[in-house]
C-alpha cells in the first residue's frame, strides 16, 4: 500500500477551524497510552506519564483557532498551549457525536449520526476529545503511527516537531526562485524523493509527486541540478495545480483517508498516472505506457516515453 496524507490535512484544518473555536475540551481519552514506551514516544500521549500531563493541560481549555503545518494539525487552546496531531501515513480526524462502550473500551459514532461515520475505515478510533457542545473530534489511525502531543503556542513552530519543515508550497510568498533554491539543496538526489522530503518543501506526498512530475514531463530519477529552467518552471506550475486540485476534490482516498465528516475524498478518480501501471499514457500524442518503479523505498508511477530523464 502507498499512502498520501500530506496535503489532505489542509482541508481538515480548514473545516476544524470552522467548527472547533469557542468550544471547550471537557475530556480526553486514548487507548494508546502505555507505562513503557520507546524513547521516540516519550513526549507524546503514547507515554502514560506524558498523557496525564497532557490531560491536565487541555481539559477545561477553550479552542482558540486551528491551523495546519504539513501533515500536522495545530489546535491552539487557552492556557498558552497548542495540541499537535501528526496524521502520519494513515491518520484522519472526524467530528461528530460518539458513544463510549466501557466494556469494549472503544468509541463508535452515535447510531443517529450520518452514514459516512460508520464507514469501516473510520472504526480505528484511538484518541477522543470530548467537547462542550456534546460532540467529539476523534483521531482514527489504523496503523497507530500518528502522533499527539502538546507544546507552548509561542514555541510550536520552532519546536522539534515543526522546526525543520520546509516552506508551504501554496504560500503566496513561495516563488519559483525559492522553489528552485529549495530543490537544489539536494542537487544529486532523485527529484521524486526530493519533492517528498518535508525539510525541502512541506506537504508533498507520494501520489501528488507522481502526478506533478507526469504533467511536467520530468522523469522521477532526474537530478534537481540537471533539470532545465523551463522544465523546473513547469514543475513549479503543476505543483500548485495538483495540490489545489487535491484540495478541491477533498483529498485522495485510494486507501483509508476520510475527511472530518467521515467521507471519502475524490482525487483518486482524477489520477493521470498514480496506480495506472500497464495502462496507456494519457498524454495526448504520447503513446507510452505507465510503469512502476521503487525509488528509495517508495513507488513511482511514470511514463518512460514523455517524462525526460535529466542526469
Amino acid at each position: 500500500k502507498e499512502f498520501c496524507q500530506s496535503f489532505l490535512s489542509l482541508t481538515c484544518g480548514q473545516i476544524l477551524q470552522r467548527v472547533l473555536p469557542k468550544l471547550s475540551i471537557t475530556d480526553v481519552w486514548t487507548d494508546l497510552s502505555k507505562k513503557k514506551t520507546l524513547k521516540q514516544f516519550e513526549n507524546t500521549i503514547k507515554n502514560e506519564i506524558f498523557y496525564k500531563k497532557f490531560r491536565s493541560k487541555v481539559i477545561k481549555q477553550k479552542v482558540l483557532s486551528v491551523e495546519r503545518r504539513a501533515k500536522n494539525i495545530l489546535i491552539h487552546i487557552t492556557g498558552g498551549h497548542t495540541i499537535l496531531i501528526h496524521l502520519k501515513m494513515t491518520g484522519h480526524i472526524i467530528y461528530g457525536k460518539y458513544v463510549y462502550n466501557k466494556k469494549a473500551n472503544t468509541w463508535s459514532p452515535d447510531a443517529k449520526e450520518r452514514e459516512a461515520l460508520h464507514d469501516p475505515y473510520n472504526r480505528f478510533v484511538h484518541v477522543v476529545f470530548s467537547l462542550s457542545n456534546g460532540k467529539q473530534f476523534v483521531f482514527c489511525d489504523s496503523r497507530k503511527f500518528g502522533k499527539v502531543t502538546i507544546e507552548l503556542t509561542d514555541e510550536i513552530h520552532s519546536s522539534v516537531h515543526l522546526g525543520s519543515i520546509g516552506p508551504e508550497p501554496l504560500d503566496k510568498n513561495f516563488t519559483l526562485a525559492q522553489f528552485k533554491e529549495r530543490l537544489t539543496k539536494k542537487p544529486n538526489g532523485f527529484i521524486k524523493t526530493v519533492l517528498m522530503d518535508q525539510t525541502i518543501v512541506a506537504g508533498i506526498g507520494n501520489i501528488y509527486s507522481d502526478e506533478m512530475l507526469w504533467l511536467a514531463g520530468i522523469h522521477p530519477e532526474s537530478k534537481p541540478s540537471s533539470i532545465p529552467s523551463k522544465e523546473m518552471a513547469m514543475l513549479y506550475k503543476y505543483m500548485g495545480e495538483v495540490l489545489r486540485k487535491g484540495i478541491d476534490f477533498g483529498g485522495d482516498s485510494m486507501s483509508d483517508y476520510r475527511d472530518i465528516d467521515g467521507k471519502r475524498g475524490q482525487f483518486q478518480n482524477h489520477h493521470n498516472v498514480y496506480q495506472k501501471k500497464g495502462e496507456s499514457c494519457g498524454k495526448r500524442g504520447c503513446g507510452g505506457v505507465i510503469i512502476r518503479k521503487v525509488i528509495n523505498g517508495r513507488s513511482a508511477h511514470f511514463c518512460n516515453k514523455h517524462q525526460q530523464l535529466f542526469k
